[in-house]
């Protein structure tokens, strides 16, 4: 009877640590994603906007968030394509093509 108690109260503590862990990876993911997109693009975002969009639109919110701030940096670093634009035949054809 005594090895049953002991082995529950292992179990129930292995069990409290993984839900700790869980918690702490859930309150984290804003942070996360923020360095990592920091990184990846140079965006420079606060984890309380990820938060605050995330409790008002979800996932799909997020993601829009995302494709709009990757669409604005990509759009401020290139350069301005308009229909008048000549196109880029270095994209099109190889170099010894030309």
């Amino acid at each position: 009877m005594m090895e049953l108690d002991r082995f529950s109260t292992e179990l129930l503590a292995i069990a409290a640590t993984l839900a700790v862990v869980l918690v702490a990876i859930m309150l984290l993911r804003p942070r996360i994603f923020t360095s990592y997109l920091k990184h990846m693009t140079g965006i420079d975002l606060s984890p309380k906007d990820v938060a605050r969009v995330y409790k008002k639109r979800g996932k799909a919110g997020v993601r829009e968030l995302f494709l709009d701030l990757i669409i604005r940096e990509d759009a401020r670093s290139g350069p301005v394509i308009t229909p008048d634009s000549p196109p880029d035949r270095e994209v099109l054809l190889p170099p010894d093509k030309l």
